[in-house]
């Protein structure tokens, strides 16, 4: 039974690393660019000799393509973080006279610092970027060099990411996107032709064979994700581009869409020739539903729907589910292309995510780090191995907050190694370099893994597998300026990986661990309260410039913590143990109720960018609703949390039947209350799950 588990297990994830092979739009002429990125980059430091060759290749691909202005923004600050990098680096040296316990404790506290910028803060890369920088710097002082080689080292280190980042934010402004908006109605539009297609099919009794070609182009529209949705959308909202006709809340519909392709996909996969009049009747409503979604209008078609969150057991439940959070979005087709509703900038956001610097989640994330790259770093010095100083480095990029995140990019590390560093890394060492005598040959080889790294890490399942295939090899490719002649360095570099995998699977499984259920429990509370804090903001005040800048902050962190509920839903995957299946259907009701808390807070936050509505802020009963619904929804905040059965309030609670019938404010109150019913139905039922 336990090797039949295992052959599927396998099976399966061949199955979807082929999958995420998948050509899908945008995918290679992404591709493409940081394969020109990287060439020349490597020109131009062979040209000048510059030494860490492999940190400036590797850093091409961590450079944002979303747009020009988001490379050259995320460019110019990951040099400014590496140069506080180093002149902590230096600062630590000069005041301690290069003391060897300094340097342990300096990697202790930096690391702690970086897990605590990377949980707590909207650019978590700037926390990571830094301790990577930081423990390879540090690291230079145990080779017990003359200080001032290892000085311009470090220096010289600034300068070969300044070359690197200059690259690939050149060639970002040559071939970027132009148009994003019409580019991402477009894709918007073939998303919901493909789904009217398919449940057409369904509704109109297609054959067996005509049902699977139906389903074909969702599934793949499934496997592309929403990494390409949302670089586009980021495209618009960086650059302040017209929106052209978007809806409000673009971010949380294309998580939505996405999930509605997800599902709709697996039960057309699973249900290639199940037929009854029931079947058709419901797949002929989702087709016309997703039909009426095609245009960018936002149908007004809630009466149509009858929702249960208790009923949803099915494939097609769960489609009916995810359009009906959809479709309850707000409406308004005067707030179309709103520039304010559609997308907000990066830099209306918080620096640090409300409240969560001095959470005690954060803290025990830092503190797990710092212990794992503590110890990683002590043992490699302590047996005199500085080969297997990957360890370090290992710790830091794939630090996570869950187990089962944890899991996951551990092994997908492991994978992007094997493949990056001992086949292709060993391959070239051994089969090609002895006959390669051109700066041409090398450009060729480090083009196509260039390639092969990138279109892989443009997947939305394995992206991080190309990500470590080109560090991996550059990091066995690149040792100094001539081509590497041992297989030793290889060796030393994947045992480095493997004494970090069991330090992490020690610690963040064994000593501390965190289910990634727990993870997404706290992420959904925090949703819960954000949108109990923004229903007691709006109330009259004077300054209304103040009350936006406060409300874009809040509905940052909505938007992007159920994007992150999202993708914590795909790691639960990687949770092992009896209650796995549990684990995963928790972690699928809990992304189910942020999407309804998402709606929830997109009707109310659509009111406050609407002139026409301004009197739904003074209003003196709708005042006492939300700040009724807010003190609820908190509590049911702490219920997730700490899995209490909630307090049921009925609609009468809040409002009188006069205003929830007024012409004026009746259609706002219920779908308000209707939210909030779904909300308590949701909590009822996460309240008996793991």
């Amino acid at each position: 039974m336990v090797e039949t588990s295992l052959f599927g297990t396998i099976t399966s994830l061949k199955r979807k690393f082929w999958e995420d092979l998948q050509p899908t739009p945008g995918r290679l002429n992404s591709s493409l660019r940081i394969v020109l990125a990287t060439i020349i980059t490597l020109i131009l430091m062979l040209t000048w000799r510059m030494p860490s060759i492999y940190i400036g290749m590797y850093f091409i691909f961590l450079v944002g393509r979303d747009s020009p202005t988001i490379s050259f923004r995320t460019g110019l600050i990951s040099l400014l973080t590496v140069a506080i990098a180093i002149a902590v680096e230096l600062g630590v040296v000069i005041l301690s006279d290069n003391d060897p316990m300094a340097r342990v404790l300096s990697v202790a506290i930096v690391t702690f610092v970086a897990g605590v910028l990377v949980a707590s803060t909207n650019f978590p890369t700037l926390g990571s970027t830094w301790g990577l920088i930081f423990c390879t710097v540090i690291g230079n002082w145990e080779k017990h060099a003359p200080a001032d080689s290892l000085v311009k080292g470090s220096l010289w280190l600034l300068a070969t990411l300044s070359v690197a980042v200059g690259s690939a934010v050149l060639v970002e402004y040559l071939f970027g996107d132009r148009d994003p908006a019409k580019k991402l109605e477009a894709q918007r539009k073939i998303r919901y032709q493909a789904l009217e297609r398919m449940f057409t099919v369904y509704a109109q009794s297609g054959t067996p064979e005509e049902r699977s070609a139906a389903v074909l182009p969702v599934s793949r529209l499934a496997i592309a994700g929403t990494n390409g949705m949302l670089e586009l959308y980021n495209k618009i909202a960086e650059r302040d581009l017209d929106a052209g006709t978007l809806p409000p809340g673009t971010r949380l519909r294309l998580t939505m869409l996405s999930q509605i392709l997800d599902v709709s996909a697996a039960f057309g996969l699973q249900n290639t020739e199940e037929d009854s009049p029931e079947l058709r009747r419901r797949c002929a409503i989702i087709a016309e539903q997703c039909r009426e979604l095609i245009p960018v209008s936002i149908p007004k078609i809630e009466s149509r729907l009858q929702f249960m969150p208790e009923n949803c057991v099915t494939l097609l439940d769960r489609v009916e589910a995810a359009l009906h959070a959809l479709l309850t979005m707000p409406t308004d087709a005067a707030q179309l292309g709103n520039k304010e509703l559609v997308a907000m900038p990066v830099r209306k956001a918080p620096f640090f995510i409300p409240g969560a610097v001095g959470r005690s989640d954060t803290i025990a994330f830092g503190l797990k780090i710092s212990l794992c790259a503590t110890l990683c770093y002590v043992v490699y010095n302590a047996v005199d191995w500085p080969g297997i100083s990957t360890a370090v480095i290992t710790v830091i990029v794939t630090g996570l907050s869950s187990s089962g995140a944890i899991k996951q990019r551990l092994f997908f590390r492991l994978l992007g190694s094997i493949f990056g560093g001992l086949i292709l890394g060993l391959g070239a060492i051994s089969l090609l370099f002895p006959h390669m005598d051109s700066i041409t040959s090398l450009v060729i080889l480090i083009g196509f893994v260039a390639f092969i790294s990138a279109w892989t890490a443009g997947g939305p399942r394995f992206n991080y597998v190309g990500l470590q295939m080109a560090f991996s090899f550059y990091l066995v490719a690149f040792e100094d300026f001539s081509a590497p002649t041992e297989l030793a360095p290889a060796r030393d570099r994947l045992i480095g990986i493997l004494v970090a995998l069991l330090v992490m699977w020690f610690v963040f499984d064994q000593i501390w661990p965190v289910r990634t259920v727990t993870v997404m429990r706290q992420g959904l509370a925090g949703v819960l309260k954000t949108i109990a804090s923004f229903l007691r903001l709006i109330e009259p005040r004077p300054d209304q410039k103040d009350l936006l800048e406060q409300a874009d902050a809040l509905r940052d962190q909505v938007g992007k913590t159920v994007v992150a509920l999202r993708s914590m839903n795909d790691s639960v995957d990687y949770e092992f143990g009896v209650d796995r299946e549990r684990h995963v259907r928790t972690s699928e009701m809990i992304l189910r109720t942020s999407l309804t808390a998402g709606t929830l807070f997109w009707n109310q936050f659509a009111v406050l960018y609407s002139e026409e509505d301004k009197d739904f802020l003074t209003e003196p009963d709708l005042i006492e609703m939300r700040r009724r619904l807010a003190e609820y929804i908190d509590g049911l905040a702490e219920g997730v949390v700490k899995k209490t059965v909630p307090v049921t309030v009925p609609a009468n609670a809040f409002l009188a039947p006069a205003i929830l019938n007024d012409p004026r404010y009746g259609e706002y109150s219920r779908n308000t209350i209707a939210r909030f019913e779904e909300l308590q139905a949701f909590a009822l039922i996460l309240s008996h799950e793991v």
